[in-house]
């Protein structure tokens, strides 16, 4: 279901490692995907991230942005010398304008789906361009990722109460993930819903539990998401398939692949 990107309101999240395991099975049947808006705090309006992004002008179904693999492998981490995903994102951080934590969080999803579902061929860039849209790789609002890839404020979208701009979702949840017990809210970095979490919810930091406030998870099970239904993400229909189901509007396709284009692009220039 899709909600118009000027509408957005999202708020933070955040985790980090280099090799995960996946606490899932895979989950089937559509998810609803929201985009919502976030309640805004007093004083100056925050920056919306999707306000904030210039479509690309680029044909849905015509092209799909290049791939480029996380340079680490998805291996346990030894106990001493360099963590290389750590290595990597340290090194992109500054070039691509992405928060190293997030990065670490994508590139990590990427190693993951990679490693269980090669034929998706899931890059990081693609969801390095949804993050930067839904919350601004968890920074919506002043947040800041922590080193525990957690917000320090969590990112929770307004009531999905069917008022002007928003769909209308009884709550699904108890209020266990939105905080609230009505109606649901849109979560997180990669904004989840309650139902669609509870589907596709991951454990990429290995604490026993999937938060869709912690962006490691956040980002495995948005990869996850992306990949159902058996689509490759190398083709340009596979692509445009899995960025439309998340959100099925046609700007937020043209701005996930403008930035997931110049992320992968800023990353081959590095070497």
């Amino acid at each position: 279901m899709r909600a118009a990107l000027t509408r957005l309101r999202p708020t933070g999240v955040a985790a980090r490692l280099t090799v995960v395991a996946l606490v899932l099975g895979l989950a089937a049947g559509s998810v609803l995907l929201v985009r919502a808006l976030v309640t805004p705090a007093p004083g100056p309006a925050p920056e919306v991230p999707a306000e904030q992004v210039t479509a690309a002008d680029v044909r849905p179904n015509s092209a799909a942005p290049p791939e480029v693999t996380a340079q680490a492998a998805p291996q346990p981490r030894a106990a001493a010398g360099a963590d290389p995903l750590r290595a990597w994102a340290d090194r992109l951080a500054g070039p691509t304008g992405i928060p190293a934590r997030a990065l670490m969080a994508y590139g990590n999803a990427e190693l993951v789906v990679r490693s269980t579902t090669p034929g998706c061929h899931l890059s990081w860039p693609t969801l390095a361009g949804i993050g930067r849209i839904e919350s601004n790789h968890g920074q919506y609002g002043g947040a800041t990722l922590g080193a525990d890839g957690r917000p320090s404020k969590p990112i929770t979208g307004v009531p999905l109460d069917g008022s002007a701009g928003v769909k209308a979702i009884g709550d699904t949840d108890g209020g266990l993930f939105d905080g609230d017990a009505t109606v649901d809210r849109a979560v997180g970095p990669m904004q989840f819903i309650p139902s669609t979490w509870r589907a596709w919810s991951s454990d990429a930091n290995l604490d026993g539990r999937g938060d869709p406030q912690q962006i490691d998870d956040a980002a495995l099970a948005a990869g996850r998401y992306l990949c159902a239904g058996g689509r490759d993400l190398g083709t340009p229909a596979g692509w445009w398939a899995g960025v439309f189901s998340y959100n099925n509007s046609v700007p937020y396709g043209q701005k996930v692949f403008g930035l997931a284009d110049g992320y992968a692009r800023t990353a081959s220039a590095q070497g």
